[in-house]
């Protein structure tokens, strides 16, 4: 007798589909505040800065106010895909010489000389203008409700503050007034407030609303009260007054200045683009790293990948070998281009990676192998970490991302929306993490730690420059399918971004795993290449999967002369993602670990 049970293969939650709009995020309120922008009439650049307000709220220790991002947009009445550089440049007074002569050979990956230009509040104030229709209170009321009301610490946020709990006794005690709320670390579910926090977002709403005019004039008001008045003037001031210890044991003034914010307004560019099959993917330029994802596509394209078992080991070890190389070209060329020429049409083209694919064979490399462009790219030094990296968790250095074995000490944020009209947004903001350096007093934020990325290495392209973007690893993802607007997806984790990105892509076009089935399936990533983010080291040949892989593809593995380390079960991938088609909404969103990811419709 036939059985009515659904026969469709198990996801940890179905994957969400309608025809009203989808909102996938890393946070339960944040899906929350963005559908019910969509339900207010907003479209999904409303929703978008709406969510993004709310998630520096929520999760304080993956993002904040003076943090950076990258935004992929499209919009339907553009009729093309869109990039939004909100990535901060380095300070004027930001100069190899100057970190040189303060006895630094690498910027610190905390503190006030790690800060850049806080590209955020610009950027979400850059959508709502020209792609969205709300006003700017719209947008801003939920963040502040939920600072001023409170709402629940996940678990993560509290063990980071753990984490750093005596640097912030010790060293930052404008951090500690914060986030040790009557002089103890908040427990899980704490009904947690930034009254500050709540202030600034409410004076910068009090002027944006005080002149008049219509909702331009509102968003211009609100932008001069960031860039131009009491927020600029408050960092400003904390620069150029406070000594503060950060991750290299001495305590450094910052170079950060009101003038820099000022003189600084995000961009709107064309994405990078590399067609794939029937998909066309867009990436932020090379001032990010989401090239990296185009580069493994220009690599794997020579290889047969249909009907691969996506936990099998030629699958894992094509998609690592591919992304060895591409990243190896990252620490080579990539830059801001508007500083040094970066031969990204030579690096994503079918004749270099021709020739870059023979260095693909059945063994693991196990060593870093950038390519040659003839006038182009910088020496890669590479520092290697000896067993586990460095412990620099409790000063809280690097990026809050998932550890060695997987285990979550933090992460960064992201978000996709698509609504009923078929407006897309991908963004993944961060920086400005809780850890990155102490709270501003009169503004209940901190700065960010984005200029880590840079190198103190003269003639690279990445090397550190007044009015320089750092290479960002943040790396929303758009795709077209036969022309016409498919996918958005992305996810937090540092060098791991577009690893687990291109898995994903992979899964969901060579496997036909849907959304949700190509986020739950097992994950891996290499840490072969030099980390981005202080102390800068590799671990050459070092795999690291998921303990759901099959065993006998770990044993394979093995023998390819990968070197392999297993975490646990759900331990890699920060993954959301949503799609369009016709009138149709999906949305999928990560299962693993404690962070409450959501997908909502």
């Amino acid at each position: 007798m036939g059985s009515n049970i659904n026969p469709d293969p198990f996801t940890t939650r179905p994957e969400i589909e309608g025809t009203f709009g989808v909102v996938a995020t890393t946070h339960w309120i944040a899906t929350a505040v963005g559908m019910a922008i969509l339900e207010k009439g907003g479209n999904a650049f409303d929703a978008g800065v709406a969510t993004a307000f709310t998630l520096q709220v929520v999760e304080p220790h993956l993002n904040g106010p003076g943090g950076d991002v990258p935004i992929i947009v499209h919009d339907v009445k553009r009729g093309r895909p869109e990039v939004i550089c909100g990535q901060g440049p380095a300070p004027a007074r930001a100069t190899i010489a100057h970190y040189r002569s303060e006895g630094l050979d690498m910027v610190p990956g905390t503190g006030l000389l790690a800060a850049c230009v806080p590209g955020t509040f610009e950027s979400w104030m850059m959508l709502l203008r020209d792609y969205g229709t709300m006003r700017v209170r719209d947008v801003l009321e939920p963040a502040i409700s939920y600072a001023r009301d409170g709402y629940p610490l996940v678990e993560r946020a509290c063990a980071t503050i753990q984490t750093v709990e005596q640097l912030f006794r010790k060293y930052w005690p404008t951090s500690a007034a914060v986030y040790l709320p009557d002089g103890k670390v908040p427990k899980p579910g704490t009904l947690f407030t930034n009254k500050t926090l709540v202030a600034t977002y409410a004076r910068i709403l009090s002027e944006a609303e005080s002149g008049g005019g219509g909702r331009d004039a509102e968003i211009e008001r609100a932008r001069k009260a960031w860039s131009q008045g009491f927020v600029a003037e408050a960092i400003d001031k904390f620069c150029r007054t406070q000594e503060v210890m950060d991750v290299s044991g001495s305590p450094h003034r910052g170079v950060l200045s009101a003038d820099d914010m000022a003189r600084w307004q995000p961009t709107i560019e064309a994405p990078l683009t590399y067609d794939y099959g029937r998909y066309t993917v867009c990436k932020a330029g090379v001032w990010s790293q989401g090239p990296v994802t185009l580069q493994q596509l220009a690599l794997l394209k020579g290889f047969a990948l249909d009907g691969l078992d996506p936990t099998g080991p030629e699958f894992i070890h094509l998609q690592i070998e591919c992304a060895k190389l591409a990243f190896a070209d990252r620490e080579k060329f990539y830059g801001d281009p508007k500083f040094n020429e970066i031969p990204i049409g030579t690096l994503l083209s079918d004749a270099y990676n021709d020739e870059r694919r023979k260095l693909i064979t059945d063994k693991a490399s196990l060593d870093l192998l950038p390519g040659s462009v003839e006038g182009f790219g910088g020496e890669v030094k590479l520092r290697r970490a000896e067993g586990q990296r460095e412990a620099v968790g409790a000063l809280g250095a690097g990026e809050p991302t998932v550890g060695r074995f997987g285990e979550v000490r933090g992460d960064t944020v992201h978000f996709d929306i698509i609504d009923k009209a078929g407006n897309m947004v991908s963004s993944t903001p961060s920086g400005g993490w809780l850890q990155s350096s102490p709270i501003i007093p009169e503004l209940g934020f901190c700065l960010g730690s984005r200029a880590q990325m840079f190198w103190l290495e003269e003639g690279h392209p990445a090397a550190l420059a007044p009015g320089k973007r750092p290479r960002t690893t943040l790396s929303p993802t758009m795709a077209l399918r036969d022309g016409e607007p498919y996918l958005a997806w992305g996810s937090p984790g540092g060098d791991q971004q577009d690893q687990w990105i291109t898995q994903f892509f992979l899964r969901h076009v060579h496997c036909n795993l849907n959304l949700q089935e190509a986020i739950d399936a097992p994950a891996w990533h290499s840490e072969h290449f030099p980390i981005s983010f202080w102390p800068r080291t590799a671990r050459p040949g070092v795999l690291v999967v998921e303990n759901r892989v099959p065993k006998a593809t770990i044993e394979n593995l093995r023998e390819r002369g990968h070197i392999v380390e297993v975490g646990p079960d759900w331990s890699e991938g920060r993954l959301t993602a949503a799609s369009r088609v016709g009138v149709r909404r999906r949305a999928a969103a990560n299962p693993r670990g404690m962070q409450g990811y959501a997908a909502g419709r």
